[in-house]
């Protein structure tokens, strides 16, 4: 291979709005991506997070119990402000750029590796994974899902389509490629899905 894939945009975390507090806890949500991105989940701690982000150890205990939360937090920050949908009215291009930056995201950033990270602990920690289950995979799938229910609402495709048998086929296989087989999920892979949803799609609705 010999160069490294270029990463995506993702903006980083500014810390502006609430002064001094504020800022502060960015800084540690901030330091903790770029720990685990560079160490890997089990070689950071909760001191290192502290000394990277420029506050003392007591701040960051006086708003997360552990590492783990401190990095769930990092990423739902992350995932919401980069793994939103946008809306243009077009379908085939909203469907086209989700994919893309969700596998890009999960694939070749920060966010990535804090994600694949805090799946690896769920492996061991079943009241983590109920945790992280709930505040991420959940609410992810309700974003996933938007392109597809904006066409629906404006009688773009039909409403008798089964969104989340759709959905699966086409988000699925990109967690299956970060997560198990490590296999690319460029943009040819990510086209390709939504090119079978495309190919699957109900007849459009009588106007």
């Amino acid at each position: 291979m010999g160069h490294e894939q270029a990463r995506p945009a993702v903006t980083r975390h500014h810390g502006n709005r609430h002064g001094r507090s504020e800022r502060a806890r960015q800084a540690v949500l901030e330091a903790a991506d770029d720990l685990v991105a560079a160490k890997g989940f089990a070689g950071v701690t909760m001191e290192e997070i502290a000394s990277s982000a420029g506050v003392a150890k007591q701040t960051v205990y006086r708003w997360w119990s552990s590492k783990t939360d401190v990095l769930m937090d990092a990423f739902l920050q992350d995932a919401a402000e980069h793994l939103t949908p946008a809306d243009t009215g077009d379908l085939d291009r909203d469907l086209r750029a989700h994919l893309r930056q969700l596998a890009d995201i999960l694939s070749q950033s920060d966010p990535g590796a804090v994600f694949k990270a805090l799946i690896g602990h769920a492996q061991h920690d079943q009241t983590f994974a109920a945790a992280f289950r709930a505040r991420f995979l959940d609410e992810q799938r309700q974003r996933d899902r938007l392109p597809l229910d904006r066409a629906v609402q404006r009688g773009q495709i039909s409403a008798d389509l089964d969104v989340a048998a759709e959905l699966d086929q086409m988000v699925g296989p990109i967690f299956y490629r970060v997560l198990v087989t490590g296999e690319p999920v460029d943009a040819d892979f990510t086209d390709h899905l939504v090119d079978g949803f495309f190919s699957r799609r109900p007849s459009m609705p009588p106007a």
